[in-house]
């Protein structure tokens, strides 16, 4: 995952948009990580996991969706 600070990401935007298209972007202010940036596939993977019903959770245990 790459880290931009917070003032490399507002003054390039445009970069920080194609960065995180292909993979989530930390952002820093004041060498401290506030932010992540990602896709909206990305994003909506992840919502979908934390849907209810999802086997997320069973995913997370470490057991299959069939057990």
């Amino acid at each position: 995952m790459q880290i931009l600070t917070a003032k490399d990401a507002k003054y390039g935007f445009g970069r920080l948009i194609d960065l995180a298209r292909a993979e989530p972007v930390a952002v820093a202010k004041h060498g401290r990580t506030v932010v992540v940036v990602l896709s909206i596939e990305e994003y909506e993977r992840l919502k979908a996991l934390d849907a209810p019903g999802s086997g997320a959770d069973k995913l997370i245990a470490g057991k299959t969706l069939n057990e």
